[in-house]
């Protein structure tokens, strides 16, 4: 698949596909019933973002039409990252999903398989997808976490924590324990360059190292405007 267009316009043609996403756009849009305020990186495009990767990771062993389900309903419920249930987010998606499928056009087969890639795709759940659309899924959404994206989604994780950009007298830890609560710079350490190496597929590993480079590229420049390059090593 091509891209968003191309994506949109196989949703506008399918009537339980166009109807799903109304439906999830909906939920996605108003703010989650835990947090302050509506989460950005988990609206309704960074739905449609997911759906494109994993259509296009999943290729001819995922069905379209499954991937784009799990990917719309991947989000459902979505907990902070900081809550101690945040583990359990994936799996009561899951569990929203098993109610809507069937209204919406999916057998008991495809339901059970969407729901099973919608309960082990989750990075904080820990579990290892076992089918070709759990991995599809877990990829797709793992890439989310890198690039510019990823930039754009820690920065905004790290406001809604109250943490500070990074620390001011030692920001590359290089005396201290990293502490992604407390600074958003030490989250870059503690998960997202070392994530590139959790994905499943070929095709997303090779994604995710492009984005991942970019990332680097950050930091260096990050480096460079507060005048303490990261060391040697530390990207």
């Amino acid at each position: 698949m091509r891209d968003r267009s191309e994506l949109l316009e196989s949703i506008e043609a399918d009537t339980h596909l166009s109807r799903l996403l109304r439906t999830v756009g909906a939920q996605l849009t108003d703010a989650s019933p835990v947090a302050e305020a509506a989460d950005p990186g988990h609206d309704i495009a960074h739905s449609l973002r997911v759906a494109l990767w994993a259509v296009r990771l999943g290729g001819e062993h995922v069905d379209q039409r499954e991937a784009v389900a799990a990917a719309l309903l991947h989000d459902l419920v979505n907990l902070p990252k900081d809550s101690p249930e945040r583990a359990e987010a994936s799996v009561r998606s899951a569990e929203v999903a098993a109610n809507l499928l069937p209204e919406h056009g999916f057998d008991e087969a495809a339901t059970a398989r969407v729901c099973a890639a919608i309960r082990d795709h989750s990075y904080s759940r820990g579990a290892v997808p076992a089918t070709p659309l759990g991995r599809a899924l877990s990829d797709a959404d793992r890439l989310e976490a890198l690039g510019a994206l990823g930039v754009f989604r820690t920065a905004t994780c790290g406001a809604r924590m109250g943490a500070a950009y990074l620390h001011p007298e030692d920001p590359w830890a290089q005396g201290r324990a990293l502490d992604d609560a407390a600074f958003t710079l030490d989250h870059f350490f503690v998960k997202l360059l070392r994530l590139e190496q959790t994905l499943h597929t070929e095709a997303g590993r090779a994604e995710a190292r492009r984005r991942s480079d970019f990332m680097r590229r950050f930091l260096r420049q990050l480096g460079e405007e507060i005048g303490e390059p990261p060391p040697d090593g530390k990207l």
